[in-house]
């Protein structure tokens, strides 16, 4: 026999589904990474009391300013991250919710991740002195090129190694610093023929930038919208997608001359 239910009835009824379904979801990890702003390191100075840049086999030049290399600081690939997490990030403009795919390979354990990451940053250090030293008309042959940084792994850091080797190698190019004396932030992988790739995590990258003395931010310019919508007050953005660009850039911003802008 069927019996009939008040409306109310019906209704509380018909929620009690979908509130156990919330109440499931809000305890149930989820697909996603959590990232914040994460450290700077000058490739112009030293990491843990070595140059991040060393050069032989020719002259080099005493540099003035700095050149920031950013980073991100994101949750891990194994870590329990709910609802809630997310939604107190969301409404953060120093947080930002990723898909997990997005920041590491699917399947892959922390292990693997991290020597996947140490991988891409060995092949963007090769990349860059090769970029460097063609965009310089110099042999690798002649000229020996280490780079040293540690505890930072992706491909990210491969403009700005380029262009702590020019500044230390020929600096603007008429006797004055590729940075003008400025501390010029910025991020963006670089490919041997001087290519400037996106990197992703750009609007928090701004803010490690600003928050560590950068004027001046060197954006891969796929990736400007990104880097505006959260950009600090006082932080000039300028749009880059070959390693000739950004020196271009830079020398233009020191001499007063025309400068792109996001």
């Amino acid at each position: 026999m069927l019996s009939r239910l008040s409306r109310p009835r019906t209704l509380a009824l018909c929620a009690l589904p979908v509130l156990a379904l919330f109440g499931t979801a809000a305890l149930a990890p989820l697909p996603f990474t959590l990232a914040q702003p994460g450290t700077t390191a000058n490739v112009l100075g030293d990491d843990k009391g070595t140059p991040v840049i060393t050069i032989k086999g020719t002259p080099t030049r005493t540099t003035e300013g700095r050149l920031l290399m950013t980073t991100i600081i994101a949750t891990g690939p194994d870590a329990d991250v709910g609802i809630a997490d997310i939604a107190d990030s969301w409404f953060r403009g120093d947080r930002a919710v990723m898909p997990r795919d997005s920041v590491y390979p699917t399947g892959d354990s922390e292990k693997e991740i991290e020597q996947h990451n140490l991988k891409d940053m060995r092949d963007s250090q090769n990349s860059a002195v090769e970029a460097a030293l063609n965009h310089l008309g110099k042999k690798p042959g002649s000229v020996d090129v280490t780079l040293h940084l540690e505890d930072v792994g992706g491909p990210s850091a491969g403009l700005f190694f380029s262009l702590g080797i020019i500044d230390k190698l020929v600096g603007d190019g008429s006797g004055g610093d590729l940075t003008g004396g400025r501390t010029v932030a910025g991020t963006g992988t670089i490919d041997a023929d001087g290519t400037v790739g996106a990197v992703g995590g750009v609007s928090l990258k701004t803010q490690a930038a600003h928050r560590d003395g950068a004027t001046v931010f060197l954006v891969p310019k796929a990736e400007c919208g990104q880097a505006k919508a959260e950009k600090p007050e006082g932080l000039r953005l300028i749009p880059v997608t070959t390693l000739k660009d950004a020196v271009s850039s830079l020398r233009a911003l020191e001499q007063g001359g025309e400068v792109p802008s996001c």
